[in-house]
Parts: structure tokens; C-alpha cells; sequence
């Protein structure tokens, strides 16, 4: 017969426990490890939570260590751009997104813009705890209409789309710059690109800005031929000087001088007219 086979249940126990024991291990490294060290890629900060309360202090780029039982939240902050225009699909809409505005004389006029802005890395648990990951839509998309219209109304069309576009687009800047910086959002700049007036308006204005070259165009060809004339006109009258002061200065001792110099320098024989009194060449009285 075969002899009886001895189970120590004692020692299968031991093993079945640390096997257990091994498992639960391995389990909590393969669950906890990864949320214990975090890893904050570079153009990013972390916002740390737990059980619903989030921590003040920002996870700057980098590795860090924290609780796994808490949960990190991760926030661009690199430069963004917000874009509302006429044209589909070219910014944040599908559709046309253009921002309607009323200028100082009442009249309705489209503009395009965009905006370049930052989330503030010191800001951002704030802007977490108080609004959340859809700031876009919830700040700046408003701040960016409230603004626009508020400048906007502030100027006539024609000046918004010609001469002080530059001035109104610095303006938006300015404003726009202080309500997000309160929401904790860096302004970086603001591009106001297009300006889209009702069809007559746009015409009118049109050949209002022609007709200003044209008149700008004039006005120099006047200005110059104006300053052309007193050039000729002061150089009529230097010329007049001169020949009055040449025509007073030629006596008949000078003439006398210039002779008697001047034949130094020649060679032969010279015959001129004479005086026989005086034996001096014959010169006619000017004037005469």
C-alpha cells in the first residue's frame, strides 16, 4: 500500500498569506507609485487637491512627491490666443464669431480680433478653485465683448476704421489688460484685425479718404510751384543786384586798370583806339 501523504496545513496557510501579502503589495506600487511622484512637464503647473480642498500653493514644473490620495490638476500656461472672427472656424466658434459693437453716432459695425494672453502660474489655483478649466469661456470670451463695445462707443465709425484705429485698439489693451489681471489671467497683447462697416457707410468713407489724398495731392503740387516761383523771383532779383553793381562800378579809370593788367600777359601787339591827350585806350562812356 502507499504510504499516507502528510499535509502541514500550517505551513500552506503561510505560504497562501504571503502570497496574499505579495499581491496586495505589488497592487498598492502598480495603484499608488504613479500618484505618489508626479511629473509637471515645462509650460505646465500643477493644482493639488484633496478631498475636495485646493491646495493654495502651485506644482511649478519639475518632479514632485505628494499624497496619492490627492488629486493634481494640470494648467497651460503658456501663451494662448483667444480669436473671434467673421470668418468660420477661425477662431474658438464654428461659425461666424465676429463681435457687433455700437459706435458714438449709433451705428453697428463688426469687428475681428484676437487676443494673446497667459494663465498666471501664481494664479492658477485661484483661477481653479473659482472658475475652473473653462476660463476661456467664462472670462476672457466676456471681458473680451464688454471691453470692445465699451471703447468702441466711444468713437465715430470713420475714425475706428481709419486714422484712430491705432489709438482705440491701445485703449482696448489697456482696459482688457486690468480685468484680467483681477481675474488672474496675463494680458500679452491685442490684435484688432478687421474693421467691418455697413456698405455705404464703408463707401462713403471710402471716397471721403480719396478725395482727401486728392486735395493732400493739390496742395503739395500748389505748395511746390509756389516755392518754385520764389526761388525764381529771388534769383530774378540777385541777378539785378548784380548787374546794377557791375554796371555802377565800371568807370573809366577801372576800365583803364583792367586794360593795363591784362597786357602783361599777352604777347605781340595790341591796337586799340587811344586818347590822344592822355595816350590811354578809347573807351565809350557806358550808358551812351
Amino acid at each position: 500500500m502507499a504510504e499516507p501523504i502528510n499535509i502541514d496545513a500550517t505551513k500552506i496557510r503561510k505560504k497562501f498569506t504571503s502570497f496574499w501579502k505579495f499581491f496586495l503589495l505589488l497592487f498598492l506600487v502598480v495603484v499608488f507609485v504613479p500618484k505618489l511622484l508626479v511629473t509637471i512637464d515645462a509650460g505646465e503647473t500643477g493644482v493639488y487637491s484633496l478631498f475636495g480642498k485646493v491646495k493654495d500653493k502651485e506644482l511649478s514644473s519639475g518632479l514632485h512627491i505628494v499624497n496619492p490620495l490627492g488629486v493634481v490638476t494640470r494648467m497651460n500656461i503658456r501663451t494662448d490666443e483667444y480669436t473671434m472672427s467673421v470668418i468660420r472656424g477661425e477662431g474658438r466658434k464654428q461659425g461666424i464669431d465676429s463681435i457687433a459693437a455700437l459706435t458714438k453716432e449709433g451705428l453697428s459695425i463688426d469687428l475681428d480680433i484676437t487676443v494673446l494672453y497667459h494663465l498666471d502660474e501664481e494664479e492658477a489655483a485661484r483661477v481653479y478653485r473659482t472658475v475652473g478649466l473653462e476660463y476661456e469661456e467664462k472670462v476672457i470670451r466676456p471681458e473680451i465683448r464688454s471691453s470692445i463695445r465699451e471703447i468702441i462707443a466711444q468713437y465715430e465709425a470713420k475714425d475706428v476704421y481709419s486714422e484712430k484705429r491705432e489709438e482705440a485698439n491701445k485703449k482696448l489693451r489697456d482696459t482688457l489688460d486690468i480685468k484680467l489681471k483681477k481675474r488672474g489671467i496675463v494680458l500679452e497683447d491685442v490684435l484688432l484685425r478687421n474693421v467691418q462697416l455697413p456698405v455705404n457707410l464703408a463707401r462713403t468713407i471710402q471716397e471721403k479718404l480719396q478725395a482727401e489724398q486728392e486735395s493732400q495731392k493739390y496742395e503739395f503740387i500748389i505748395e511746390k510751384e509756389t516755392k518754385e516761383k520764389q526761388r525764381k523771383i529771388i534769383e530774378a532779383e540777385g541777378q539785378r543786384e548784380a548787374q546794377t553793381i557791375i554796371n555802377e562800378s565800371l568807370s573809366s579809370n577801372y576800365l583803364y586798370y583792367l586794360y593795363i593788367k591784362d597786357l602783361k600777359d599777352r604777347q605781340g601787339t595790341i591796337y586799340v583806339p587811344t586818347n590822344p591827350s592822355t595816350g590811354m585806350p578809347t573807351f565809350k562812356e557806358l550808358g551812351r
